[in-house]
């Protein structure tokens, strides 16, 4: 670090300024002994460097305050009692620390800022300067007013811009919808980076997808994990009490929120009645609490309207690829979180061996014990492996278990137990093409349903036409729909019929050009890979 940060100014000797000087916070001696090693004339830089003030380390030219900002009408900043807020003066100074901060590289005093002020007050001062920005045109030398969200916002922040940033590239915001990613990774709370693993799994703009799971990876490398253990991490608990419940307070009158199957919210009040949505506070009710409470409802569905289809969405797609979790992760992650375990509870879940064959399948009782399809306590090993059965790994067992939910009135997330199953004909397995399916026409907007489903559209041809849709399956394959015509980018409905000319198996994660012969043999496919690419192609070309 020491030869970048005494070299050359820019962003690389900022940055190596900032790593030295967060070691010698804790090992000071240790940093200026090294430099000692490179002589007196590197041992007297490095010393200056530590010893300098970072609030003095300002630009050559300071950035002027652009003619639209206007402090006066921005949401007063309010120190952190609030009891007073900042002046316009300190408001000025505050957007100036912002323009000559950038997203990574933030001009100290903002910390200080931080410290001394409402986070509340600081994030929505962020979004109206943002909003101002966005009214004045978006002009580029200004894009500090964006970025700043990255600075100052929180979870509100995250909830505001997510949508916006799923929307920009439909807008030709492609580049700013990047930046949005990068703001949402700055703001780094745990509603963020939900956020922005929602979009690297589901956003109809392929380029924003990818751009948002390589910052997904990103951050899960840094964590030392897998964007899949990472996504595992980033559901919070919303503030939930540790059964999964939540107490709204009014004053004279109390709610208790609860989840139904989708994670949808309801509410129960004081007499045991159950209401879909929470009253609005009344003229008896605690001036104070009821539109605190109200508020924390109003936030509550956002954030679970967000997590919901997500992860079911996750939980179902788990199931068809078969993942798997340590007994303690099962344990840490689901049994114990006050949000999924709504989910967790309504799904057969069962022990795996090393080759992948189904143990003990057992369920998750409303007291959080394991019971089996007996109905009896189970005591899952500490060194078991855990997944979400599948109907074909459950095999005969699937009626029983279908019996013990109906009689507990126990609904599901999605089709498990009572999903359909399919399998191959004989005469099928050795074949390379499937050919059950070809030569049938669909409409072009029920073959994009199977979008939601973990399909893609293919890489675009000539004339920007998708002449294919791909499903990356186990193996590091890819099952392969060629369409005739095809699917034109941005008009899908060009051509609103499409023929499936060929489904076959390609050997890399993708679809391509080649010939329709196939190149990996049916049967190479595992059963329960088989089945759900067989169940998807039935119920479109139904």
């Amino acid at each position: 670090l020491l030869p970048a940060a005494l070299g050359e100014p820019g962003s690389r000797r900022r940055a190596a300024e900032r790593a030295l000087r967060l070691l010698a916070a804790e090992h000071r001696e240790l940093v200026l002994g090294v430099a000692r090693e490179h002589g007196q004339e590197a041992l007297t830089a490095a010393t200056a460097m530590l010893d300098a003030d970072p609030l003095a380390q300002l630009p050559a030219r300071m950035p002027s305050l652009p003619a639209w900002l206007d402090p006066a009408v921005l949401p007063q900043v309010l120190l952190r009692d609030r009891s007073a807020a900042l002046p316009t003066e300190a408001v000025r100074h505050l957007c100036t620390m912002l323009a000559v901060s950038a997203l990574g590289e933030p001009y100290p005093g903002l910390e200080i800022v931080r410290a001394a002020c409402d986070t509340d007050s600081l994030a929505e001062f962020a979004w109206v300067l943002f909003e101002s920005w966005q009214s004045a045109g978006s002009p580029s030398k200004d894009s500090w007013a964006f970025t700043g969200l990255g600075l100052l916002g929180d979870d509100s922040t995250a909830r505001q811009l997510a949508p916006l940033v799923r929307a920009w590239p439909g807008e030709s915001q492609h580049t700013r919808a990047v930046t949005g990613l990068e703001v949402l990774a700055q703001i780094g709370t745990d509603v963020a980076l939900m956020h922005l693993y929602g979009i690297s799994q589901k956003v109809k703009f392929r380029g924003l997808r990818e751009q948002a799971a390589r910052k997904v990876t990103e951050v899960a490398d840094g964590l030392g994990l897998t964007p899949e253990q990472l996504g595992d991490r980033l559901v919070p608990d919303l503030g939930l009490d540790a059964d999964g419940s939540l107490v709204l307070d009014y004053g004279p009158r109390r709610f208790t929120v609860g989840f139904d199957e989708q994670l949808k919210p309801y509410v129960v009040d004081g007499t045991g009645v159950r209401r879909k949505d929470l009253p609005k506070p009344g003229a008896r009710d605690d001036a104070t609490l009821a539109p605190a409470a109200h508020k924390r409802f109003a936030g509550l569905k956002k954030d679970v309207r967000t997590l919901a289809a997500d992860q079911i969405r996750r939980f179902e797609a788990a199931m068809v690829t078969g993942r798997c979790w340590p007994a303690a992760d099962f344990r840490r992650y689901f049994l114990s979180h006050p949000l999924l375990w709504h989910v967790v509870r309504r799904l057969v879940w069962a022990t795996v061996d090393d080759a992948g064959e189904v143990g003990t399948a057992f369920r998750v009782a409303e007291d959080r014990t394991l019971a089996d399809v007996d109905d009896e306590t189970y005591a899952l090993p500490d060194d078991a492996t855990v997944t979400i059965a599948h109907p074909l790994g459950l095999g005969t067992a699937v009626p029983a278990w279908a019996e013990v939910f109906a009689d507990y009135e126990i609904l599901q997330p999605f089709p498990q137990l009572g999903r359909d199953v399919y399998r191959l004909e004989a005469a099928e397995r050795g074949e390379t093409l499937l050919q059950r399916h070809m030569g049938v026409t669909v409409p072009a907007g029920r073959l994009l349903s199977l979008e939601r489903r973990g399909w893609r559209r293919g890489t675009p041809q000539d004339a920007g036409i998708q002449s294919w849709l791909e499903r990356e399956v186990p193996g590091g394959r890819a099952v392969v729909i060629d369409l005739d015509p095809g699917i034109a980018v941005g008009v899908v409905d060009m051509f609103p019929d499409q023929k499936i000319e060929a489904i076959w198996v390609n050997d890399v994660p993708y679809g391509d050009w080649f010939p329709r012969g196939g190149k990996v043999r049916l049967r190479d496919l595992d059963d329960v890979t088989v089945s759900e690419v067989l169940r998807d192609l039935a119920e479109v070309t139904r």
